[in-house]
């Protein structure tokens, strides 16, 4: 029994050192030779050990062969690796040359087309550099040739016209500055000539009355010997009849003939000797003095002598006749003044006419008041003057209108369309001050935050009210009425609503690249905006001191510009909408003729689902305010999503009916319902929410009934309850239908379309062309 559990535990500790770790092997031999048995337990370990060797031998003699073999294989192996080796190196030292030329190539085409980018850009700089330069070298050479008055119009067209087109150059700046400097030079130059004339008319004065005495002479010796002739023959007449003397003629004792004969003579040579008066004179400078003062206009010091001359001319005698008797009167001086005050206005009128800086006329009419003014100080009658300066008042607000264009259209250019970020509190009192925006829920929000409108709409509403002050400024001081001076106000703000901004943002709405993005913004834009005009109400009321509820006030309508603007970039939305529907409905490439649909939705569809989905999410920026008309859900987020989904309809529709299209098989119609299944999946989901029901899936449904109509070939229900209010295919036309039952036949007769039927070529064909048949007759008894 000893000696058996003594083999036992040697078995044990044997299989514990083959399956044990070597670092936890030290604990087993420690039981070995604790006991008393270790000698056999050595024998047993080595005939273990030989057992073990044995079956190593064994494997490896199995294996000896097979080892053999693959370091037979691996010497092979090793001189193909090496060849490889070798072609691999020569092969990327070739890759590695024509790398080099390729890189080489690159740089140069590189280089090339950089040159291009740099030749093009610089070809279009020149374009709208040269007729600046053009114009400046006309210019140029017509001031050598002191052809002044061209020469000013040539300024004005490069001021107005091609100094802005080019650009903010160097030498376009200088141009600027130098236009000024010009206009004087050629004011100057032209007055100059003009004292000179006048000078050159004090010498030549004498000589031009000698001439004009001597033509005076020769044409009363001309009338005289005209006068003689007429007597003469009257004479000859005579004596013929009754005297009969003919030795008076002979010996030259009629004094008339005599005189008529040397003045003729002195007449014939006068004529050739004697110049016209006129001709002495070269009166070019004062026409061309006229000329271009009429261009260059007066400056407003120009205005200001010549009101001085006027008041100091009816001052002296408005003196004078106070400080004495007989010299002058009343009626004198009265008749003196209206004939200057009515060449007072109308040279007023004609050059004011001229200006287009509201500025100069604001100050001009300054000018004019005060000139009024002092001349009703002295007791002359003034009323016309302000009639003019009413007058004055409807140029002036043309002109604050074309200014104010110009702001507008800036402001929407330069415009990122995109809501403003507000990082501090200091930055939205400062927008909050220029631009009356309430919302409670916003101003809980912690900064960073962003306002729902885009810059142009406080820089829109502080130029609405520089406006309104710029046209306040021209009221005062012409003794009107605070009713009368609000009326003037709110007319020209009426004004520059509908006809200067609502032209603006059409022009914004419509112009070419505007995103979607850019076209919500602008929904935004004029809600706020439209918001804010009762504030412009208060305001004007504020300034003019005239309540916004007096009878028979002038109302703030120009309102309706921002309403108009709304729905014009709402119609551009639903227009881009569909334009981009369309471009992805030009990617569809279906194969008509497929003998089995796909799995999923094509390509093309599934990217215009990704961008629908996108695009509607955009709508969530919509204000919910209390104008339904922008709210979210509202009429602009349901009616873009509703129009783009019966616009995809529509167009599939004509695309499964092309003409182009001339035969479809059964596995193209699989496909196309699997392409509606994943439109109508789009509509199911509500991209946009507050539709009720399965609305939007109704955008679909005539394609749904069409495409079940042929799918499930459900012919005979579609015949038997066509007409009927429960007709199951109620929205498929039969026209529509039997179009697409044509595109079904199998002209070739060498095609499977209805290899689902399981049935003949013959009794396919048959089955389409007896269901033909019946709709033509369907078609044909509801026409009757």
């Amino acid at each position: 029994m000893a000696s058996a559990e003594i083999a036992a535990e040697h078995e044990r500790i044997l299989r514990e050192i083959e399956s044990t770790d070597t670092n936890c092997i030290g604990p087993t031999l420690r039981s070995v030779y604790d006991g008393q048995e270790h000698g056999l337990f050595m024998e047993k370990l080595e005939g273990r050990i030989r057992n073990h060797d044995r079956e190593i031998e064994k494997m490896c003699n199995h294996h000896f062969q097979g080892f053999v073999d693959s370091i037979t294989e691996l010497l092979k192996v090793r001189g193909e690796a090496q060849k490889l080796k070798g072609q691999v190196t020569e092969t990327n030292q070739k890759l590695q040359n024509d790398g080099k030329e390729l890189l080489t190539s690159m740089n140069e085409l590189r280089q090339c087309r950089v040159q291009q980018r740099n030749i093009a850009t610089t070809i279009d700089k020149l374009t709208h550099c040269l007729p600046v330069l053009e114009m400046y070298s006309k210019l140029q050479e017509q001031m050598r040739a002191k052809r002044y008055y061209p020469a000013l119009r040539t300024l004005e067209q490069l001021e107005e016209s091609c100094l802005p087109q080019a650009g903010s150059y160097r030498f376009c700046t200088i141009m600027a500055e130098n236009i000024p400097r010009l206009r004087t030079h050629i004011r100057d130059v032209s007055m100059s000539d003009l004292k000179d004339f006048l000078e050159s008319i004090r010498k030549h004065s004498d000589k031009i009355g000698e001439t004009a005495m001597k033509q005076a002479q020769v044409q009363i010796a001309r009338d005289n010997a005209v006068t003689s002739q007429q007597r003469s023959a009257s004479g000859r007449r005579i004596r013929k009849e009754g005297y009969g003397s003919t030795e008076v003629d002979r010996t030259g004792n009629n004094p008339f003939s005599e005189q008529d004969s040397g003045i003729l003579d002195v007449d014939d040579e006068q004529e050739e000797e004697v110049p016209g008066a006129h001709d002495l004179v070269d009166f070019s400078p004062v026409y061309r003095c006229l000329h271009i003062y009429t261009v260059l206009h007066e400056t407003l010091e120009g205005y200001r002598r010549y009101f001085n001359q006027i008041v100091g001319f009816f001052v002296v005698e408005d003196h004078i006749l106070h400080t004495t008797q007989g010299l002058v009167n009343r009626a004198y001086v009265e008749e003196l003044w209206e004939l200057a005050l009515s060449k007072t206005i109308a040279a007023l009128r004609t050059h004011s006419s001229y200006c287009t800086d509201p500025d100069l006329v604001l100050d001009l009419k300054n000018l004019i008041v005060l000139f009024a003014d002092t001349l009703q100080g002295y007791g002359f009658p003034v009323n016309q003057l302000f009639d003019m300066l009413l007058e004055m008042r409807d140029q002036y607000g043309e002109i604050l209108l074309k200014k104010w264009s110009q702001s507008f259209r800036q402001i929407l250019d330069q415009d990122n369309y995109s809501p403003i970020p507000v990082v501090s509190p200091e930055e939205y009192q400062r927008i909050t001050g220029q631009f009356p925006f309430q919302d409670p829920e916003l101003d809980k929000m912690p900064f960073p935050k962003k306002l729902p409108f885009s810059e142009f709409v406080p820089k829109v509403y502080s130029q609405l009210k520089e406006f309104i002050y710029a046209c306040l400024k021209y009221s005062e001081d012409l003794h009107l009425s605070s009713t009368e001076i609000d009326d003037m106000i709110r007319k020209s703000t009426n004004l520059l609503l509908t006809r200067t901004l609502s032209h603006c943002l059409q022009y914004a709405i419509k112009k070419k690249n505007v995103g979607l993005a850019e076209l919500v913004q602008i929904i935004i834009n004029t809600t706020h905006l439209e918001q804010s005009c009762h504030y412009l109400e208060e305001f004007i009321s504020n300034i003019t001191n005239v309540p916004p509820d007096t009878i028979n006030a002038t109302k703030l309508y120009g309102t309706s510009t921002f309403k108009d603007a709304r729905h014009a970039a709402e119609e551009e939305i639903y227009t881009n909408l569909n334009q981009k529907i369309d471009q992805f409905l030009q990617l569809a490439d279906y194969d008509w003729t497929a003998a089995q649909g796909g799995g999923q939705a094509s390509d093309y569809l599934s990217d215009l689902i990704a961008f629908l989905c996108s695009t509607f999410a955009v709508f969530t920026h919509l204000p919910g305010n209390a104008i339904e008309h922008a709210t979210l859900p509202g009429k602009v987020a349901q009616t873009a999503c509703m129009s783009a989904c019966k616009h995809l309809s529509t167009s599939l529709l004509q695309l499964l009916l092309e003409a182009d299209v001339r035969q479809v098989s059964m596995g193209a119609l699989q496909q196309f319902n699997v392409d509606v299944k994943e439109c109508e999946r789009f509509a199911r989901a509500g991209p946009v929410p507050g539709f009720q029901g399965d609305t939007l899936l109704l955008a679909f449904i005539d394609l749904r009934q069409l495409l079940d109509l042929f799918t499930q070939w459900d012919w005979s229900t579609y015949l038997a309850d066509y007409g009927r209010p429960t007709c199951k295919y109620l929205r498929v036309n039969p026209h529509t239908a039997l179009a697409l039952l044509e595109k079904m036949k199998d002209t070739s007769r060498k095609n499977n379309m209805f290899a689902q039927f399981r049935k003949n070529e013959r009794d396919k064909q048959k089955l389409i062309d007896t269901v033909v048949k019946q709709l033509r007759n369907l078609i044909a008894s509801n026409q009757a």
